[in-house]
Order: C-alpha cells, then structure tokens, then sequence
C-alpha cells in the first residue's frame, strides 16, 4: 500500500463580491476578486480495501455525510468519468478546521482538494478542462478552489481569469460561529443590478491591494447583517485592532482583515482569540499569485 499523501483545502476568501445580475433560471451573476488562504481544512487520501471517509477536526460534527457531503460526491463522480482506472477503493480523511456554511468555501475547497488527490492517486490521464468541467457539476465555486490562487471569477462563478500579479495579503478570519446559508442572503439582497468591479490594476503589494479594495464592495454584507447583527461587531472588532481594509467574504458570515505586516494580524489574531473565544478566529495570509494549489 501506498503511504497516505495530504493536501491543503485553503479557504477561499472574496476579497470583493459584486452582484451585477440574474440569469433567467435564477442563478445570479456575480464578479468576485478571490484569493486562497495558507490555511484551512486537509485531506488526506491512502489505498484501503473498501472505500471510507473519515472526518476529525474541531468542525467534523457539523460535517454532513452520505450523499451531501463533497468529497464523497467528488470521488463517485471523478470515478464515473474515469471508468475502470479508477475502481481502486480509497480512504479520504477529512480534517474539517473552517467551519461551514461561512462563506469561505471550506465544502468547494474540500471537493477540489480531492479531486487532485484523487486525479494523482489513480494516475489518471485528465486534461485540466476536463478536471475544470467535473468541479462546476460539484458546484459553481469548485472550478476557482481547483485553481486555487488569485483570481476574478465571473458568471456564476465559473468563468475565471487567473491574475498574473498578486501580493500576499497577511490576514485574520474571523466567524461568530453561527452558519448563514448562501440562499437566505440572497433572498434580503434587495439590489440585483449593480456595478461591476472596478477595473483593476497589478496589486503589487499591501498597500495598492487595499487602495483598490476601498473602490469595491460585498453586495452581500449588508443583507447578511440583517441576519446576523453579529457581523458588524466582527467588522468593528478588525477594524479597531488595526485591519487596513475589514470586510465580509462570500455570503457570510466570515469577515477577513487585512494587516499592514503578518506580525501585525498575529497580534490582532491573537487578542481577539482571547477577547472573543466564541468566534472561531484564524490568523493566516493569502498566497502570491506564484503560488499554486498543494499541501
């Protein structure tokens, strides 16, 4: 047997998120600035003599499993595709550390962490379209977790434009520990029509990227306050501890803080871990647009 190989899911955090429109079958358009964590949950994959999913991690209980849970779905359907190739069973272990329904991709990320383990364990011959295409019938933010680095993400998600410049952004995640489902925020936004992102330049570091950021905007943060008031003292909480830029990623109710320095999100990270013990809070960095999805 193989020895068991691990790799990073990163949280996916939206640096800016604007609703621009809805297509006829309901789905909404967005346009999204997107970068990748240096944290999150990992998966680990090994040979077995049946298939098996294992979740541990500070999260695992909220995890759900059967056919609603991503990994599993992303095996059965990565083995469809694959035939025969892909009859080996496998046990996939999942370290659930992000909690979910929080709008920083944990389930997508999970699913496209899988994916490539899951690509490299049976030795797969998969173009990357291909792997591309597999992901959106997962979910519409699985193709940007597969990619897994700086990114605008348009469409429903799905149409992405990787950023060939892209600074590290030291960062602290924060969460009141409360799930908001994407549905409920879209069912308050009142405002399905606004403006597209504003054009963007190279970030080359801290400062450019926040300067840019005060142009744009989460068009689901306000709508999410309304249902978790707990949000804004998030938001208040990061900008008092010094975040050059706070804002809410995704649906909610996950707020980031960018800092000028990452000693500067450690001592933030680690005063509202002990002011706020309730909020789940994690001090990381975004990955430079040279980085590349891995563990």
């Amino acid at each position: 047997m193989s020895a068991p190989v691990r790799m990073t899911a990163p949280a996916k955090v939206n640096l800016a998120l604007h609703v621009t429109g809805r297509r006829q079958d309901g789905y909404h358009l967005l346009e999204s600035l997107v970068a990748f964590t240096g944290h999150g949950d990992l998966i680990e994959i090994e040979d077995a003599l049946e298939d098996e999913i294992v979740v541990s991690g500070h999260y695992a209980a909220q995890v759900p499993l059967g056919g609603d849970n991503l990994v599993a779905r992303a095996r059965d359907l990565l083995r469809d595709k694959a035939g025969g190739d892909a009859r080996a069973p496998v046990r996939l272990h999942l370290e659930k550390n992000l909690p979910i329904a929080s709008g920083i991709g944990g389930g997508s990320s999970d699913a496209a962490a899988a994916l490539r383990l899951l690509v490299d364990h049976w030795a797969l011959d998969m173009r990357e379209e291909e792997l591309l295409a597999l992901g959106l019938r997962l979910g519409a933010d699985v193709p940007m977790c597969l990619a897994a680095r700086p990114l605008v993400a348009r469409g429903i998600g799905e149409a992405i434009e990787a950023l060939p410049h892209f600074p590290t952004l030291p960062m602290v995640l924060v969460n009141p520990n409360l799930p908001l489902i994407t549905a409920d925020v879209f069912s308050v936004l009142e405002c399905r029509d606004n403006a597209p992102l504003p054009e963007l330049e190279p970030l080359h570091d801290v400062e450019t990227a926040t300067s840019w950021l005060s142009l744009a905007r989460n068009d689901l943060e306000g709508p999410a306050r309304q249902l978790v008031p707990q949000i804004s003292d998030i938001l208040d909480e990061l900008a008092g501890n010094g975040a050059t830029t706070a804002r809410m990623s995704g649906s909610g109710a996950t707020c980031f803080g960018i800092f000028s320095s990452q000693s500067e999100a450690e001592r933030a990270g680690a005063h509202l871990q002990e002011a706020r013990p309730e909020w789940f809070v994690m001090t990381t960095h975004t990955h430079a647009a040279e980085a590349s999805h891995g563990g």
